[in-house]
This record gives C-alpha cells, structure tokens and sequence, in this order.
C-alpha cells in the first residue's frame, strides 16, 4: 500500500464539500481535545490539515449497551468487510486494524496505485465498526478488536448507486463494482460485509454475488437507502438490501425515532442510530458526522459491528441465525410485529448475544426452527370436523353417579328433618 500524497488545500476542500453531500450532513463538526459531544461544539469544522481528538465516546455506544456487550464479545478474531470507497489506514484509529485491501474501481480508470479513501465515507465506516482506542479520545468501535477488510469500490462519489454520472475525476459505484467487492469479500475471509449503499437496480450479477457471499458463510449487511443521496426518494426496494440473506438497515435518531431521511419498504429488517456518529475521520482523528439528519449508512456500521460480535461468539451458527438474534432482539413497540420503518426494531447487540434460541420467542421465525416437524417427518393433516369424544361414556356414567349421589343426600337431609 502507498502513501497517499498531501494534497493542497483547495482540493482538500473540494473533497470536505463532497463528503458533506455523500453523508447528506447540514455540516460536518469536530470536537476539540477535552470536550464531550454537545451543540456548542457544532460550528467548528473538520479538518484534514489538523488532526484532532474527542474526549467523549460516540454517544451511540451508550444507546447499544456496548459495555455489557464487550462482557460477551469484542469481535476478536472476525473478519468484516468495508465495501466503500477505502480505507485509510493511516487514522490512528485504524492502524493495524486494516488487514488486507481491494481496489476494485481500478479497472473502471480509478487510481490504481493508491487503495487509501479520499473520499472519507469508508474510513468513517470502519472507525464505527472497529476503530482502536488512542490517548485522548474517546472513540472506539463497536466491535473494538474486529479486522476490517477494505474493498474500494468507488471514489469521489455518493454511495447512491448511479445516480450521478461518472465524471473527470469521480466514480461514483455501479452494481457490477459492488457486486466485484461483495464477491472479493466472502472470497477473502469476510464473515460479515457491511454495504452502507443503495440502489433502485435488481441487478443479477449483485443478487448473485449476496448469494455467493451467504453460501461462503457471510452476512451482507446493507442501507435501505437515504432519501437525500437519491433522485427516488419513494419509499422503494434498495438492493442488495432487499435481496434474500441480506440485513436490511434504517437509521433513528438520538431519541431512537426512526427518521424520515431513511427509505421506508419491506427491505428494512432492523434500525440503528445514524446520527451524532463520532467516529474516524480521513487520517487526521476524529470527528461528529450527520448532526441532525440521520444516514442509514452510519446505521449499517453500527448493525455490522453488532453482527461481527454475534460471529464472535457463535462461531458455529449460520449467517441467517446471526441475523435472527439481531432481529428478535431488537427494541420495537409490539414483540410479535414488524413494520416497514424500522424492521423489527432497533438493534441491542448484548441482548443478540445473551440470547437462547428455543423457538418460542416472538417475532421472526427463527431458522433453527423454521420447519414444523423434523426434515423427512410427515405432519398429518388436521381434521376441524367434529369428531366422537373418547371420553364421552365415562363423563357420561359419572355424570348418572353424581346426580344419584346427590337425589340420595337430599332424602337423607329431608328424612332427618322429619
């Protein structure tokens, strides 16, 4: 991996505009060494030329229960894939986390030297997910000793799939490059591969490579879409989440209120927070994205990082059975309901963990007990017709011998009265 160049402050803020477009932010704050999280710290500006740190942790990590949590899991040992526009690995946060690189847009006349992120989308995405702890801040991922498998699929872009036109100097991802990186992932070891992107396409050959990905034992977790990166802001499919084996993502805010900045469909299966996110910024430390309006693709970090922690601990279970936990665990209004906003709820990553799956609990069915009787077991039919009761001549005879018993002791009770 080379090292990515200074580049001059014009371009600097060139990329600072477009970040700010991808991650559909009114602004882009950073937080001085020693400060919490908090409005007065809203109007200073992230910047690359000066690194800075936060003192506070993510405010999203209180919300999810990391804690209790990291009592049972710290994604130690599991592979996640960030599909975006790169990583760079040069934050403090991400170093030695980062453990393998794919520049997949370099076939489509992307940089083909450089697999660093310009961009920022994906540096911001890996640091929710497994960003380590540095003195002086207080961010850190979710799952905080997870790898993070880079695959570069676009590059001064939006992570809205083809809505902006390839132009000099920008890329921005197309479903034959996401498709690439999900292959590359599950190929490459990914157990779980976070895809904070969207399209209004079913493409086959996407739909092909989620397949692949599950059979190879991975967990695609994917945007359901922002109605800001988009020009179809109906509340549509977005694929890959739609497709079958895939967690589907919706955003809340800071009050766990589903937004509606997200996509809104049958492909929301869960809903994570995706706003006030503290995370990684570019190389120069950290920095608060999406204030105010909320970005399903900080909300599929979070449920990635979830997911990572689940795969940690039950090694042995299926991609689908990690996704259940998630799902039926998920904070929502009424257990046995889902809804098109939020899934199945708001993700809780410890109660995912503590969980014991013996088929009763309400919600998603659960794989493990998908079946009503074992494979290979004939369930035979019901009859609703009335049938003879068994019991009927027993409950009949007794019945004879408690009305005579009774006939009996009221002509005793009348005979001693007399």
């Amino acid at each position: 991996m080379t090292t990515r160049p200074r580049t001059t402050p014009t371009a600097q803020g060139a990329r600072l505009a477009a970040l700010g477009a991808v991650l559909s932010l009114v602004a882009l704050t950073c937080l001085e060494v020693g400060t919490a999280p908090s409005a007065s710290a809203a109007d200073i500006a992230c910047s690359t030329d000066v690194p800075s740190v936060v003192a506070g942790a993510p405010p999203a990590l209180a919300r999810l229960d990391s804690e209790r949590a990291w009592d049972l899991a710290t994604g130690r040992g599991v592979v996640v894939a960030v599909v975006d526009s790169g990583v760079d690995a040069g934050n403090a946060h991400l170093r030695g986390v980062v453990q393998g690189d794919a520049n997949i847009v370099a076939a489509d006349g992307g940089p083909a030297s450089d697999n660093l992120d310009d961009f920022g989308h994906g540096t911001a995405i890996a640091g929710e997910i497994a960003a380590r702890e540095v003195p002086g801040s207080g961010v850190v991922g979710l799952a905080k000793d997870a790898t993070i498998l880079s695959v570069r699929v676009f590059y001064d872009g939006t992570e809205d799939i083809g809505t902006a036109a390839a132009t000099s100097g920008k890329a921005p991802p197309t479903t034959k490059a996401i498709a690439e990186g999900i292959a590359y992932a599950a190929a490459h070891g990914a157990k779980i591969i976070n895809v904070s992107m969207s399209s209004t396409t079913d493409d086959s050959g996407m739909k092909k490579a989620v397949q692949a990905a599950t059979d190879a034992g991975a967990l695609v977790v994917a945007s359901a879409g922002n109605r800001g990166t988009t020009t179809d802001t109906t509340d549509s499919p977005r694929y890959p989440a739609a497709y079958d084996g895939v967690l589907g993502v919706a955003a809340v805010d800071d009050k766990d209120q589903v937004t509606d900045t997200s996509i809104h469909g049958a492909h929301v299966d869960i809903a994570a927070p995706g706003t006030k996110v503290l995370t990684a910024f570019h190389h120069a430390g950290d920095c608060l994205l999406a204030p105010k309006d909320a970005s399903t693709s900080f909300a599929t970090a979070y449920v990635s990082a979830a997911a990572a922690l689940v795969a940690q601990r039950f090694p042995d279970e299926t991609p689908a059975q990690w996704a259940y936990r998630l799902e039926v665990t998920a904070s929502r209004a009424i257990a046995g309901q889902r809804d098109d906003l939020a899934g199945w709820g708001v993700v809780r990553p410890y109660a995912a963990l503590a969980f014991v799956d013996d088929g009763s609990a309400p919600g998603p069915r659960s794989p493990k007990f998908a079946s009503a009787a074992p494979p290979g077991v004939a369930v035979p039919a019901m009859h609703l017709g009335a049938r003879p009761d068994p019991l009927a001549p027993a409950q009949s005879i007794a019945l004879w011998w408690l009305l005579g018993g009774g006939a009996a002791l009221i002509g005793v009770l009348l005979f001693s009265r007399l």
